[in-house]
């Protein structure tokens, strides 16, 4: 019986190439968004973001061609040398986060409320009785043309 050796990287380039392994890539700017939850019912599409102690009047919401931005800005706090930070990870400053709506939604009529850091962005479908309702299409034959 013949001995193989063990070779640790005799299928190295396989592993690369497969898809598998592959962790989703993480931008640094992504890490600065605020998080956000998209959810629909029968007549609207909602967004919701987590933007605490935010001043919902420096908020900014924009819908065109069905792309939603949402910019807003928190206050910038000098940095206490005396605090002696440890760690510091409350982010302070700008941010702008702009998501490609699934559905088309009417621009007019879109409100937004903010409680408890929680901003709440109510979107109406365009069309709502053309996605609830099936639309029947008779075939046409020569006989009953």
């Amino acid at each position: 019986m013949d001995l193989i050796p063990f070779n640790p990287f005799k299928n190295i380039e396989q592993w690369f190439e497969d898809d598998d392994w592959a962790l989703p890539v993480i931008s640094p700017s992504s890490l600065k968004e605020p998080a956000m939850d998209i959810y629909q019912t029968d007549k609207e599409l909602i967004a919701e973001l987590n933007l605490p102690d935010f001043n919902p009047e420096k908020i900014d919401i924009s819908v065109k061609n069905q792309v939603l931005i949402v910019k807003g800005e928190n206050e910038k706090k000098e940095e206490e040398k005396k605090k002696n930070y440890w760690r510091k990870e409350i982010r302070r400053g700008s941010f702008e986060k702009i998501i490609r709506l699934p559905i088309e939604v009417d621009e007019d009529k879109i409100e937004a409320d903010y409680d408890k850091g929680i901003l709440k962005i109510v979107m109406p479908k365009k069309n709502p009785s053309s996605t609830s309702e099936e639309k029947k299409i008779k075939v046409k034959t020569k006989e009953n043309a």
